[in-house]
């Protein structure tokens, strides 16, 4: 009686099991962020996650995003801008605050992981712990994009 129990059982978990992750949907995009244009920026990228993941959830899906940070765009994720070749962006120095909460904002509720092209960062000799903390550091842009496709994230280019 008891092993007819425990087959009834293990067959009712593995049901569930499958019931549950076909409703678990999560999509997932890789932001390819190259871009060095602040209103580029903030409308495309900030503006468009919140708007993705809206979307997303009001159909009950997640949305998993990872932004690989290289080219132009090192200088929205640095917490000190003094003694870099961007220190002289007055836009960018005033927006700097809001960008830094927006961002943190994004990692906390909106399940967006960035990395930052660490060979960039030593090419253009940036001080590595100049960067938020919850921008993390990857081997290089490509591997962070070929990492992440294999992952099945979806490729965007934000140029």
């Amino acid at each position: 009686m008891l092993k007819k129990f425990l087959q009834i059982l293990m067959f009712a978990l593995l049901t569930l099991t499958q019931v549950h992750s076909e409703d678990e949907v999560v999509k997932k995009i890789v932001y390819n962020l190259t871009t060095g244009d602040l209103d580029r920026f903030q409308s495309r990228l900030i503006k468009g996650i919140v708007s993705h993941a809206t979307y997303y959830e009001s159909k009950l899906q997640d949305l998993e995003v990872k932004v690989i940070i290289h080219g132009d765009a090192y200088k929205f994720f640095m917490s000190d801008l003094k003694n870099t070749p961007y220190a002289t962006q007055k836009a960018l120095v005033k927006a700097q605050p809001d960008l830094h909460k927006r961002l943190k904002s994004l990692t906390t509720h909106y399940n967006v992981t960035f990395l930052v092209c660490e060979a960039g960062v030593k090419n253009r000799n940036l001080n590595p712990k100049a960067f938020y903390p919850f921008a993390k550091m990857v081997h290089n842009a490509a591997i962070g994009l070929i990492d992440a496709q294999h992952e099945g994230y979806g490729y965007m280019p934000l140029h």
